[in-house]
């Protein structure tokens, strides 16, 4: 069949074109930062987990960042605004005295202490129940989520070995071999979930003084072995029960997660 050339216009032939590389190309995010009132500052981080990181990303990684950070200082930056008026009450005071700056100074400094009075009522206790209540059902929530994917790595890893024992009996060197590097995955997998659990153990250690301001017993997890075979981590999905039982309780004493 001969081929036939089929002249295209001018616009046509625009329009196959390909666009410059210029216009293809991945714009690179803005360095993003925060300056802080103590003198330092807050970055935006790059997190390839969530893909090519643009200005909008970045944006809001930093928003993550300044939030904790903002309801951290509240308490800090109010204890520090009452420290200006307090320093002009003592100066008043003299020797010698000054009245009229006595005066002046109590109402700002009265002012400054009342705003920072609902923080005072920390070391009580009482307003750290809502807080710990709340972190210990999440830490449940957290240790659920842990069991549940570590008992179906169990799940895998004893079919597995089933499987494996079936194959190296019919002599079947090819199964064994595929299964054999199945088998090391889920171990692989279960030595990663394992280890993952370490930053809860860190929560709730830094929880101990102020659960114990709020009346409830410390709780910290157990040390975790590395071993990565069927019984250690049968005996791991054991132990983190009995946590989340015992934290369970300690919840239920102060209202329950709901």
């Amino acid at each position: 069949m001969p081929n036939i050339d089929i002249e295209l216009s001018a616009d046509l032939k625009k329009l196959f074109e390909l666009p410059p590389c210029e216009d293809l190309k991945l714009p690179s995010p803005s360095p993003l930062k925060i300056t802080l009132p103590t003198g330092g500052s807050i970055n935006a981080l790059t997190d390839i987990s969530k893909g090519i990181p643009n200005d909008c990303s970045m944006i809001f990684n930093l928003m993550l960042q300044i939030a904790p950070f903002m309801a951290a200082t509240e308490c800090l930056f109010k204890l520090l605004a009452l420290i200006a008026p307090l320093i002009d009450v003592v100066k008043a005071l003299g020797p010698p005295p000054d009245p009229f700056k006595l005066g002046e100074a109590i109402p700002k400094f009265l002012k400054a202490a009342a705003d920072l009075a609902p923080c005072l009522l920390v070391v009580t206790g009482a307003p750290l129940i809502p807080f710990l209540r709340d972190l210990l059902c999440l830490i449940i929530k957290a240790l659920n989520c842990f069991v549940d994917q570590l008992e179906s790595i169990l799940g895998v890893m004893s079919g597995l070995t089933l499987d494996l024992s079936n194959a190296i009996s019919s002599g079947n060197t090819e199964l064994q071999r595929t299964l054999e590097c199945a088998q090391e995955n889920a171990a692989t997998a279960a030595e990663h979930l394992t280890k993952s659990i370490e930053p809860i153990g860190v929560i709730l250690k830094m929880a101990g003084p102020l659960m114990g301001l709020a009346g409830v017993p410390a709780i910290e997890l157990p040390a975790i072995g590395s071993q990565t075979d069927v019984e250690s981590l049968e005996e791991t999905v054991k132990t983190m029960k009995q946590v989340i039982g015992t934290l369970q309780i300690a919840v239920d004493a102060i209202g329950g997660c709901g």
